[in-house]
């Protein structure tokens, strides 16, 4: 039976684009649905919520520290017509996006339906030293009678057994049954008896519960049978208490790219027939369900590894090493999955008690009982299942897990930041995922930087155009009312290539996963394919058929000018590829453009820095050319970027800047006005390689950044790592409310970046010459 019960407080498990948030929009998301309280929140925000080393030390032995993991949202699970938020602790990447697709796919045809038994858990007594003859009065004659003796007090038994626990028993739980089973030591040689005592633990794992029970009984196990107790202790093959998911997905919700969903269905059918006649591969197959099952057991407190034993003991029931679901076609062509395994979990005591992260979690939940937290378990594990066997059956894991693998070897091998992705889509690109290749790629990608090129070898028969990202130093906000910004180039580029099409336009982004065909001449297209699309258009090529391919090295949404570098690479790939004869001011103004239609109101600075690679004094004009200065510098700029890991909407910063400053344009001007001169003062002291003083009017001019409320924390503890380490002045960069800030370090950066790291957020270190 299903005893499963849930708060009555529901919300949906449907957040749409919930990956695409930072982490505070996603708390607020939890928040806006009301799935937990104030105080959760506050603790989610300040990691308040994390286990403390004083409370760990109470737990067990020897503590020297607390180990984190990561604590993810499964969504969009709709589980016994109940919408869940499913809390998932796990290191491992893909995990939390397979299930959250999985449960998606479900949702469409009803979710998963689930039945848990009772929660029964096993106590053995082991009795050895059994008279093998008749004793008379003293006792039984032999193991037969001893067990026979054991099944006809079994009432005396289990009442015992309930009169060490009247709690359990007052809450419907406690000893229901018992069984006897006789072995024999094929090393011993002994015959020995083994009662099971069947204990319903209720919301209890109830392992102490049970083996208390078991010791609690010895005497009188002695007592009936004339041997000797020897082991007194809970099983975990939990074969009493099962979890039993279903699932049915309609043929037409399983196509993915490239594959019809009649494939995607035989070649799941297919790859679970091989996890049941093959225990090699069953045993990767069940590895999988655990995956999923294992995250929800850490998040909620749970046992874990006796959940491990448990399934794969269960597993081999029958004598034979299996997979623990089954799919099969059903009628009308619709693919039916279906899970069986041992779940006993507790939502009570242990570390629920203690780990103030796991009450969090319960909580997430719906503070559901051991019957609706199992059968969400079940659900997890089927849902995870699927995703492993539809990626393996469309080649999905294998692009993944190369991905990964690519990315594991390039830090093994100790790649630089600046190179870092260049080299994993190279070793990708390459097929061969080695240490000593990556190494090579690196030295390849070094030379390449320092004569000025940055070609890969692989692709030399398709050349690539280029543009640079860039950093802000001065003068951001104000350079979009007229005044002077001091920026430079980054030495990170993005990359792009054109190539003739047999029909029609595709926009390629392998590393944001983007491939989309852009709609014929005339239709409606938004974000970057609607941005080519007006690119194309002011060129004259609709007609032309192409693959746009983009290689972004610049860090996305960081305020580090990958937008405009964007732009100015696949204008000039555009150039490049059908000989357009566009000149550098040319490239610009399409580039700007671009950057009207990405950003609304921009400066023009970003795409003219990608456009000519120097660093500049940039003032807009209104009505005439932008003035720009090339700057040659005194000296190289040692510079350290910290990325906060928020992203920063340029559009969004900017207008609220805007709206503030209509409402007070005298203050506001003001404020612009002085950032003016600080930046004009900047590029006096570049010149000049005083970077003491370039260091003070960063400084400073973060100070206005603050005041027009465009800084956010993670930056401010940024630039306060930077400065405590001895930067000469450290800034956010760019739009701001996110994004990255600048530290400039004429003592050199590592111990910057080294802090940094130490943190948690990422750094990126360059010579700007």
């Amino acid at each position: 039976m299903n005893r499963s019960v849930l708060s009555k407080k529901t919300a949906g498990s449907r957040i749409p684009s919930f990956f695409k948030l930072d982490v505070d929009a996603r708390v607020e998301a939890l928040r806006e649905r009301g799935l937990l309280t104030d105080e959760d929140i506050r603790a989610l925000k300040s990691g308040e919520h994390t286990l403390t080393r004083h409370i760990a030390d109470k737990m067990i032995e020897n503590v020297v520290g607390v180990f984190g993991l990561p604590l993810g949202l499964g969504l969009n699970f709709l589980i016994d017509g109940r919408d869940h938020i499913v809390p998932l602790c796990v290191e491992e990447p893909s995990i939390v996006a397979g299930l959250s697709g999985a449960a998606r796919t479900a949702r469409l045809s009803g979710g998963f339906e689930t039945e848990v038994t009772a929660p029964i858990l096993i106590g053995q007594v082991q009795v050895v030293g059994l008279r093998a003859k008749p004793t008379g009065a003293n006792g039984p004659a032999g193991p037969a009678a001893a067990r026979d003796a054991l099944l006809a007090r079994k009432d005396d038994l289990v009442n015992l057994a309930n009169s060490l626990h009247p709690k359990m028993v007052a809450r419907g739980g406690g000893a229901q049954d018992i069984e006897v089973f006789i072995h024999q030591g094929p090393e011993s040689g002994q015959t020995m008896l083994v009662l099971h005592l069947l204990v319903d633990t209720c919301d209890a794992m109830g392992a102490n519960i049970v083996n208390g029970m078991c010791e609690g009984i010895a005497s009188l196990v002695e007592s009936i049978t004339g041997g000797q107790v020897f082991l007194r202790v809970l099983s975990n093959l939990t074969d009493r208490a099962l979890v039993r998911a279903r699932v049915r997905l309609p043929v037409q919700n399983l196509a993915v790219k490239g594959y019809s969903g009649a494939e995607v269905r035989d070649g799941i059918i297919l790859a679970s027939d091989l996890a049941q006649v093959d225990a090699y591969r069953a045993a990767t197959h069940n590895k999988g369900i655990m995956n999923g099952v294992d995250a929800v057991a850490i998040a909620t407190g749970n046992d874990f590894r006796a959940l491990e034993a448990a399934a794969h003991a269960f597993a081999a029931k029958d004598g034979r090493y299996r997979g623990l679901t089954r799919w099969r076609r059903g009628d009308g062509g619709d693919l039916l999955g279906e899970i069986e395994m041992p779940m006993k979990v507790g939502t009570v005591g242990g570390s629920l008690q203690t780990n103030p992260t796991v009450r969090l979690n319960h909580r997430l939940l719906g503070s559901p009982n051991a019957a609706g937290l199992a059968a969400v378990m079940g659900a997890v594990g089927l849902a995870q299942n699927y995703a492993a066997l539809r990626a393996l059956a469309t080649a999905g894991i294998q692009q993944n897990h190369m991905t990964l693998h690519a990315r594991s070897v390039a830090s093994a091998a100790g790649v630089p930041e600046a190179l870092f992705n260049d080299v994993v889509d190279a070793l990708i690109e390459s097929g061969d995922i080695k240490v000593w290749k990556a190494e090579a790629l690196t030295r390849h990608f070094t030379a390449r930087r320092e004569g000025g090129a940055a070609v890969r070898p692989e692709l030399a028969a398709e050349p690539r155009s280029s543009a640079c990202g860039k950093v802000i130093l001065l003068g951001e906000h104000a350079v979009v009312y007229g005044r002077a910004a001091l920026a430079v180039p980054l030495p990170l580029a993005v990359e792009a290539r054109v190539v003739d099409a047999d029909d029609g336009v595709q926009l390629l982004i392998p590393r944001w996963g983007v491939e989309q065909r852009l709609p014929a001449p005339g239709g409606h297209a938004t974000g970057a394919a609607g941005i080519l699309a007006g690119l194309l258009a002011r060129l004259d090529l609709t007609d032309r058929a192409m693959t746009v391919e983009i290689f972004p090295n610049v860090p996305r949404a960081m305020g580090l000018g990958g937008s405009a570098a964007l732009a100015v690479s696949v204008v000039r790939a555009l150039d490049v590829h059908f000989r357009l004869g566009l000149s550098a001011a040319d490239v610009n103004a399409h580039a700007f453009e671009c950057e009207r239609a990405a950003h609304g109101t921009p400066s023009g600075v970003d795409n003219t820095i990608a456009t000519y690679g120097a660093p500049l004094l940039f003032r807009a004009r209104p009505d005439a050319a932008p003035e720009c200065d090339e700057l040659p510098l005194g000296k190289p700029l040692p510079l350290v970027i910290g990325l906060s890991g928020k992203e920063s909407l340029t559009a969004t910063s900017v207008a609220q800047v805007a709206a503030a400053w209509r409402r007070n344009r005298v203050r506001y001007d003001s404020v612009f006005d002085q950032m003016d001169s600080l930046a004009r003062a900047a590029a006096d002291a570049a010149r000049d390689g005083a970077l003491a003083d370039l260091g003070e009017l960063m400084n400073l001019c973060h100070g206005y950044l603050n005041a027009l409320q465009v800084s956010s924390p993670e930056l401010e503890a940024l630039v306060h790592i930077a400065r405590r380490q001895g930067a000469a002045g450290a800034k956010l960069t760019g739009g701001g409310l996110g994004g990255a800030m600048v530290a400039l370090c004429p003592d050199g950066g590592e111990d910057v970046a080294a802090a940094f790291k130490k943190a948690g957020f990422e750094a990126l270190t360059f010579e700007i010459r």
